[in-house]
C-alpha cells in the first residue's frame, strides 16, 4: 500500500482551502479546569458536511475529476464518508452512488439526498454495503471509492492536523478515533514529522475493536462483528493501509464504551454547546478515561463529526 507524506498533505490543503473551511480549534476553560489539563476541541462537526471526511472526498475528487465525470462514482460508508464523496461529485459535476447499511442515522441520509447521491440500502454492517458496492461499480462501469483503502482520501484528511499544529505548536497529545483509520493515520504523519514525541492516541469502540485487536496482535484481525452506536466506529475488520501507516507509529488505542461516548455527547453539548454524533465524542471519552495519564498536557480532541438525530440527541442528553 501507498503511504502518504508530510507532502502531501500541504499539496492536499492547497485544494482543501478551496473548497472548505478551516475549522476552530478551541480552548475549553471548564473541561480543562474539569479534566485537569488544557482541553482543546478540533470542531469537526463544523466542516461543511458535518464531518472532517470531506476533506479526503474533495481531494479525492479533485485528481480523478475527469474520470469521475466521465464514469461516476460509487462508495460505500456508514454516512460521514458517504457525505463526503457526494459533496465532491457536486462539486465536480460527477454522478455518484452511495450503498449504506440499513439504520443510519436519518440526518445522514437526507444530507446524501440533498446533495443529489442516488443512496442504496443494503446489509445490515459498513462491510456488507461495501461488498455490494464494490460488485455495483464492476457491473456499471463505475470509478470505485475505497471508503478505507483509497490512499488519496488520506492527504485531504490529514488536512486538519495541518491546522492543529499550526494553532497549537505546543500540543503534546492528539486523541483521534479510529472507524477505518484515515483521521488518526493523518494525524501521526502530520505531528510525527514534526515533532515524534508529540503523542498520538487512537479510540475505538468496545463493540468494535478490530483496529486495536490488530494493533495488539501484530497483524490484521477481523472480529466480523461491530456492535456500537456510534456508526462511525462501526467497522468489522481492519484495513490494510491504515494499519500499514498506524501499526508502529500510533502511541496507544483506547476502547471506550456506548455509555461513556453517551456521556461525553451529553458533557460537549452542556459545557461547550457542541454538538457531536457518537464517534464525534469519542475522543473526549477516551480523554476523560485516561485523564490521570494527561495532567498538566496540552491535548487536542478530535471532535470528529456532528451528524445525528435531534431526537436521538435528546435522547443522549437526557440518559
Amino acid at each position: 500500500m501507498d503511504l502518504f507524506t508530510l507532502r502531501d498533505v500541504y499539496r492536499a490543503r492547497v485544494v482543501v482551502q478551496r473548497h472548505l473551511i478551516r475549522t476552530p480549534l478551541r480552548y475549553s476553560r471548564r473541561l480543562s479546569r474539569l479534566l485537569g489539563f488544557n482541553v482543546y476541541l478540533k470542531l469537526e462537526n463544523v466542516q461543511v458536511t458535518g464531518s472532517f471526511k470531506v476533506r479526503g472526498g474533495v481531494y479525492f475528487m479533485s485528481v480523478k475529476a475527469d474520470e469521475a465525470v466521465r464514469r461516476g462514482v460509487v462508495t460505500a460508508s456508514t454516512g460521514n464518508h458517504a457525505q463526503s464523496i457526494a459533496y465532491a461529485a457536486s462539486l465536480f459535476g460527477a454522478k455518484a452512488i452511495i450503498v449504506v447499511p440499513h439504520g443510519i442515522s436519518r440526518v445522514k441520509v437526507e444530507a446524501l439526498r440533498d446533495l443529489g447521491a442516488n443512496v442504496i440500502f443494503h446489509g445490515s454492517i459498513f462491510e456488507e454495503a461495501r461488498e455490494y458496492a464494490e460488485r455495483l461499480a464492476v457491473e456499471k462501469g463505475m470509478l470505485y471509492v475505497h471508503p478505507i483503502n483509497e490512499p488519496l482520501l488520506y492527504p485531504g484528511v490529514a488536512t486538519m492536523h495541518l491546522e492543529n499544529i499550526e494553532d497549537l505548536p505546543d500540543v503534546d497529545v492528539i486523541i483521534n478515533p479510529i472507524g477505518g483509520g484515515s483521521g488518526a493515520s493523518g494525524a501521526v504523519v502530520v505531528a510525527k514529522s514534526v515533532d515524534p514525541k508529540i503523542k498520538v492516541v487512537g479510540v475505538q469502540a468496545e463493540g468494535a475493536q478490530s483496529f486495536y485487536q490488530s494493533w495488539r496482535q501484530g497483524r490484521l484481525v477481523s472480529t466480523g462483528k461491530a456492535e456500537t452506536i456510534a456508526e462511525g466506529l462501526a467497522t468489522a475488520r481492519a484495513y490494510e493501509l491504515p494499519y500499514s501507516i498506524l501499526k508502529d507509529r500510533i502511541d496507544d488505542i483506547i476502547l471506550v464504551s456506548d455509555r461513556e461516548m453517551i456521556d461525553a455527547i451529553r458533557v460537549l453539548v452542556e459545557v461547550e454547546r457542541v454538538i457531536a454524533e457518537p464517534a464525534g465524542a469519542a475522543a473526549l471519552a477516551a480523554a476523560t478515561k485516561i485523564r490521570d495519564r494527561l495532567q498538566g498536557k496540552n491535548v487536542i480532541v478530535m471532535v470528529t463529526g456532528g451528524n445525528i438525530d435531534p431526537e436521538t440527541l435528546h435522547k443522549y442528553i437526557q440518559s
